[in-house]
């Protein structure tokens, strides 16, 4: 297939590259995008080096036939139309189109089957903590239909792009050599702190980042389920977290809801409280799966209540991009 990636140069762009390579996908042809800051630069995929080149309104998509584009929502709504004009199947992950009525929101472990209706030739990849969770949603929810979730978020530097990232290790070597503190792209310092804010916050006080969550879950599911977020960026570099309790239709048993996630594709339980093994991020950067554990049933409603930690550039955005053109 003639693949395209739009944001060549970002975290997620750069984990297209190796996610597209790990799992061998059949690239006859490759062209990279960017802005002009990154035009001219090059990327290395399979041994060939590649020139990333300026995006802009023309016929560069001509003849390509997936196009993975993560360049912010800005980029993706004003480029669409080019990319898809020629018939490329444009793969988004930014929040530009995922609620769209006629744009299918992805995960393919949950509704694969949407991602045949499109009907303007694009896919939207879901948020990042929505895809952490999703998965072991859907082994629970084929238990038991789920009515309520609400879950507490730990995101991590790196869901903010590689500059969050640089700058958090910036921030710790500051604050270690008694230096004033960098502070961009958070609006605080993030080293030895949290910040109970991920974008910006809406009419209802819930954040952009947590609505994100509570829409996307129930579109992706098919479902009234109702959710509630609260989003939270940590100090640490890369792998959401998130804690998570869920109310069904029947009372569950936390054995039921390990074995099911024990056997889930996409789900890894780790979970073995008296020798202290769990999920943690530290750990599990670059790995492909949502790690599940501290499964146990909740003294306070009766459902059930987990913890999972998952590697957000990789399930959360471009694996989960890549396994959306896997269908495809």
């Amino acid at each position: 297939m003639e693949i395209a990636i739009v944001g060549t140069s970002g975290a997620v762009g750069q984990e297209l590259l190796k996610v597209l390579d790990e799992r061998h996908f059949p690239v006859t042809g490759l062209r990279l995008f960017g802005s002009a800051r990154s035009a001219g630069s090059s990327c290395v995929f399979k041994g060939k080096e590649y020139i990333i080149e300026e995006l802009q309104h023309s016929d560069q998509f001509r003849g390509i036939d997936i196009a993975f584009v993560s360049a912010g929502g800005s980029v993706s709504k004003e480029y669409a139309e080019d990319i898809t004009r020629y018939g490329a199947v444009m793969i988004d992950n930014s929040s530009a189109f995922r609620m769209d009525a006629d744009v299918p929101l992805v995960v393919p472990e949950v509704n694969a089957a949407d991602a045949a209706n499109r009907p303007r030739n694009i896919i939207a990849n879901p948020n990042c903590s929505t895809i952490v969770m999703a998965l072991p949603l859907l082994a629970i929810h084929r238990l038991s239909p789920i009515r309520r979730v609400h879950v507490a978020t730990y995101q991590a530097a790196s869901g903010a792009g590689a500059q969050a990232m640089a700058e958090l290790e910036q921030q710790y070597r500051q604050v270690l050599n008694n230096e004033p503190v960098t502070i961009h792209k958070f609006a605080y310092q993030l080293a030895y702190n949290l910040i109970p804010q991920i974008d910006v916050f809406t009419d209802n006080d819930y954040t952009k980042e947590e609505m994100k969550m509570h829409n996307e879950t129930r579109k992706i599911f098919h479902s009234d389920m109702k959710v509630s977020a609260t989003c939270v960026r940590v100090p640490s570099l890369r792998c959401h977290s998130e804690a998570v309790w869920v109310e069904t239709e029947r009372p569950l048993t936390a054995q039921e809801v390990k074995d099911a996630i024990a056997r889930e594709k996409g789900c890894v339980l780790l979970d073995n409280p008296a020798d202290k093994e769990y999920p943690m991020p530290l750990y599990l950067s670059g790995k492909d799966e949502v790690y599940v554990g501290r499964i146990r049933e909740d003294i306070a409603t009766g459902g059930i209540t987990f913890w999972c930690v998952s590697d957000q550039i990789r399930k959360g955005a471009a694996l989960n991009a890549v396994q959306i053109a896997e269908i495809l």
